[in-house]
């Protein structure tokens, strides 16, 4: 083969993305250099943080450049090496998703035990989503014994994970929050949340009051707006959130006010901590292998929605923008 694939970002999307700011593009199959791999890619994951990094400007992340491959976490076999330590056959995670084939430095890999665990599951419950809940639960808004805890998006990658874990690490109720009848009764049935709401069938603050009358402890914000308002002034003293991600402004064309009742995080003795999951990088050996044990023991249940191949990488990524998918969105290339 001669050829690669890449997915390309065409234009700077003016609000929603549409399929018309993505290209398909082929060009040369790279070659590795003294001390690089090549990997034929075998999954990729499409995650909301990118829809930031479709925009101009500084941020968390550098913006993608128009007219380059896209990038983002994938996993795939190592087909030729230039790295004595990462011999053909290895099977490796790193971050040049978005193509069929990618070259990077051996240090930009991890190797993965394939025996521990499924491919895909690298890039969900044993990946940076699954340790953004872990995280986010141990260490951003810690969850304490008998915590009732509320978590948005609950029904994507980080939230079904974390709801699960808010039980394991004490919480007396745990409540989610998703959108339509289909995600909210996987909620109770397949992750075993006590109360799902759906945001779409009315208030979500009158939702979260009947499901917590008592309020809450904590909440791991995946969503802003309307969620994060409604977590404010359900938490109770000493209350705890985790801010994840803010999905309902990701593709605001204006700036989107904050919460209104902000202040009375004060009153409560409260906090709201921020949290990127790279700056904790240094707990994923210990999450991984807790996660692979639950995994196998049947007590983190996971879900995961599949796309076909690399043409049909934009389309996924817009679907999971959209609330599509049941648990982590991936791409089989």
């Amino acid at each position: 083969m001669t050829a690669n694939r890449e997915i390309h970002l065409k234009s700077r999307p003016d609000g929603e993305p549409t399929l018309a700011d993505f290209s398909l593009v082929e060009s040369a199959m790279p070659e590795p250099a003294d001390g690089q791999i090549l990997v034929r890619n075998t999954w990729m994951s499409v995650d909301p943080y990118m829809r930031r990094r479709m925009d101009e400007g500084d941020d968390y992340m550098p913006a993608f450049v128009l007219g380059a491959a896209l990038d983002g976490a994938a996993v795939g076999e190592v087909v030729a090496s230039r790295a004595g330590s990462v011999p053909e056959g290895t099977v490796v995670t790193h971050g040049l998703g978005w193509r069929e084939h990618a070259v990077l430095d051996v240090s930009a890999a991890t190797v993965i035990d394939t025996d521990l665990a499924a491919q895909e599951d690298y890039l969900g419950a044993l990946g940076t989503t699954g340790l953004t809940a872990y995280a986010t639960l141990t260490e951003v808004a810690p969850v304490k014994e008998d915590d009732v805890v509320f978590v948005s998006a609950a029904a994507g990658a980080v939230g079904s994970v974390a709801g699960q874990l808010a039980r394991v690490l004490g919480a007396s109720k745990v409540i989610g929050s998703a959108g339509g009848p289909v995600k909210t009764a996987a909620l109770t049935a397949d992750f075993g949340f006590d109360a799902a709401l759906d945001y779409r069938a009315g208030s979500l603050a009158e939702q979260l009051r009947t499901a917590a009358p008592d309020g809450i402890d904590v909440y791991v914000d995946n969503v802003g707006g309307d969620h994060l308002t409604a977590a404010i002034d359900a938490l109770r003293p000493w209350g705890r959130i985790g801010m994840v991600g803010a999905i309902s402004g990701y593709n605001a064309t204006e700036p989107v006010p904050g919460p209104t009742n902000l202040f009375s995080l004060a009153a409560k003795n409260a906090t709201l901590r921020g949290m990127l999951v790279p700056s904790y990088f240094h707990l994923f050996d210990e999450w991984i292998e807790k996660a692979a044990s639950m995994l196998a023991e049947g007590t983190l249940r996971t879900s995961r929605t599949v796309v076909e191949g690399l043409d049909n990488a934009p389309a996924a990524f817009l679907g999971m923008m959209r609330g599509e998918n049941v648990g982590k969105m991936l791409v089989r290339l």
